[in-house]
């Protein structure tokens, strides 16, 4: 009875204030914002997972929406969507064999399932051959450690470690207990790679985790790293043991060893010959980007955007870690709020004189998988990228706390700040600006690494960011249609300005996250295109001042090969740079168009930034 009479009371004060906030006619409706994100982030949603039917739905509620405020699709197209195709998950295939043969006896069948199974990043293919144990598959200079030493594994497979040495030693230079990048599995896969083997056999550290089952990980259907570019299989550690005895070597004994040496011993193991076969099927799922277009009176335009799409079920991007997969995580904030307020400026406009540029609303999928959706349009641009004067993106704007907004992207654009001045005059909340917010993990980014100036509104992370708490009862809808309020006016400001803002490249910070380094300190200054890539490491941009920019790359080279290696990815790439050191120079062959060329740039480090 309580709980009832607090709720009622609740949307009696709700009610009252939005008679309070009562704006202009033709402003932005707090209780319409409200209702979107409501719709959005309900239970039959179920998370907005990009690749599913729920998104799918999401993206037909809102081009019903543009539908329904008279805004017709972009000049030329059939309809509101634009279509991309993207990597959503994994599946075991059929064809998952691992056979033993000792000293020439008739091959013996492993246990699918049972004994082994391929890690759902493994590339699909075949290898047979020795096996040779290279301990945890870890290369690492700086440490003076390198399981490889001494041992050819070339066309062989390697059995490698979980984890890295000295896992409980606090004082290793491994640096104990926390691990580091060499223990992930995709950096032990790159190394094996690199070295020639022909795929990895992968088996838990049991003597160090005596408490631990012995069991092979759950394949999860979610997709991992990029292909490892070799077969990667798992198999317990008893078969594991059982290969380990043949060449007179106990995991335990070998383990105590390498922890007090740090000289690891590889060793072929004799007699032995081992076939596989693994087959993982990337499951690829097409998407859709939803835009509508109000035109104006020339052929230059506004953006304003957000994305639609969120976890699902969480599975490995939740921060609910014993409710990821399980529950649903119904970004609410995350970014319904972002797409009702892109529903709610569309309503605006729609109602308002025709302005004297157009506006192009654009509704992202993928962005929680990488950008992908914004990264396909500006890849596939639906009207001329050049005629974009400016792109205001929307993420995370409904939990505005103490009346603080943050502004990231002002300096992207010469007259920016003077629009956003006018624009908040006599707004009661207040904003923070950053000039170098035009970098970051939201949508805006794919815009300015292609010279358009961004505005990125956001009103900040909370407790229930990527959790299943983030629900939509905790939005603040005044706040939100009070900020709403500004993007609009900002909008109408770009929109019929006679002079519109002229691009300007700002610095990136000191640790941008789209920008590769390395943990020995070495720096190249690349920006990664967050797109799929299957046939190198594509840039989106480079640093100013960088090794990368000194050297003559610059946004949409794919880089190919980088100190002699061969890069298919970012991973491989990350993972090469990781390997060197401020001060030596590297050779770097790259794809433009259809050109190969060559270049060489000299690594520093981000101290060393000009």
């Amino acid at each position: 009875m309580k709980k009832r009479f607090l709720t009622a009371v609740s949307v009696l004060v709700f009610a009252a204030a939005l008679a309070a906030a009562a704006l202009r006619p033709g402003a932005i409706s707090p209780e319409s914002y409200r209702e979107s994100v409501r719709f959005l982030a309900s239970e039959k949603m179920r998370g907005r997972l990009t690749g599913t039917p729920e998104l799918d739905r999401a993206a037909r509620w809102i081009a019903s929406e543009f539908r329904r405020l008279g805004l017709k699709p972009v000049p030329g197209q059939r309809d509101y969507f634009q279509r991309f195709e993207v990597t959503v998950g994994a599946r075991m295939g059929k064809d998952n064999r691992l056979t033993e043969a000792e000293g020439g006896a008739k091959p013996r069948s492993l246990a699918f399932g049972q004994d082994f199974q391929p890690m759902n990043f493994s590339a699909s293919g075949r290898a047979a051959g020795e096996v040779v144990f290279a301990g945890y598959g870890i290369t690492a200079p700086e440490y003076g450690y390198d399981d490889y030493a001494g041992i050819d594994v070339k066309g062989r497979l390697v059995l490698l470690l979980r984890h890295e040495p000295q896992e409980f030693d606090e004082k290793s230079p491994f640096a104990g207990r926390a691990f580091t990048s060499h223990a992930q599995v995709q950096n032990k896969a790159v190394n094996a790679k690199f070295h020639g083997a022909a795929a990895v056999l992968f088996v838990n550290d049991l003597p160090n985790h005596s408490g631990d089952e012995d069991r092979l990980d759950r394949f999860s259907a979610r997709v991992g790293p990029t292909a490892a570019g070799i077969p990667f299989v798992q198999v317990r550690a008893a078969v594991a043991e059982r290969w380990l005895r043949m060449a007179g070597i106990s995991l335990k004994q070998w383990i105590e060893e390498t922890d007090r040496t740090l000289k690891p011993k590889p060793v072929a193991i004799p007699g032995l010959r081992v076939e596989l076969a693994a087959e993982v099927v990337r499951q690829q799922r097409f998407t859709p980007n939803v835009a509508a277009y109000l035109p104006g009176e020339t052929d230059e335009y506004v953006i304003l955007g957000a994305h639609f799409d969120h976890l699902g079920l969480g599975e490995q991007s939740s921060l609910a870690p014993d409710l990821a997969g399980k529950a649903i995580h119904h970004g609410a904030d995350d970014n319904a709020s972002g797409t009702a307020g892109l529903l709610e400026l569309a309503a605006y406009f729609a109602g308002r004189p025709k302005q004297k540029r157009g506006i192009l609303f654009l509704a992202f999928s993928g962005e929680e998988l990488g950008l992908l959706g914004s990264n396909y349009y500006v890849n596939h641009p639906l009207l001329p990228l050049e005629k974009a004067v400016a792109m205001i993106n929307m993420d995370m704007i409904g939990r505005i706390q103490d009346n603080r907004v943050y502004i990231g992207g002002s300096g992207t654009g010469d007259s920016l700040k003077r629009i956003l001045e006018e624009a908040m005059a006599g707004s009661p909340l207040q904003f923070d600006f950053s000039d170098q917010g035009g970098y970051g993990s939201s949508d805006h980014f794919s815009f300015v690494n292609r010279g358009v100036p961004v505005l990125f509104f956001f009103s900040g992370l909370h407790a229930d960011y990527h959790k299943p708490s983030d629900t939509w009862e905790k939005i603040n809808a005044i706040a939100a249609a009070q900020m709403l309020e500004v993007v609009a006016r900002a909008a109408e400001k770009l929109a019929n300005d006679d002079k519109r803002p002229q691009y300007v490249k700002v610095q990136m910070p000191q640790q941008p996250a789209m920008a590769s380094s390395s943990g020995s300190g070495a720096w190249f200054g690349s920006v990664p295109d967050m797109g799929e890539s299957k046939d190198g490491f594509r840039l989106s941009d480079v640093m100013k001042g960088s090794p990368a920019e000194e050297a003559g790359l610059k946004g949409g080279d794919v880089i190919i090969e980088f100190d002699g290696k061969p890069i298919t990815n970012l991973y491989d790439f990350t993972y090469v740079l990781r390997t060197k050191k401020p001060g030596d120079t590297v050779t770097v062959k790259y794809r433009r168009g259809g050109e190969v060329r060559e270049t060489q740039a000299t690594l520093r480090s981000r101290s060393q930034m000009r």
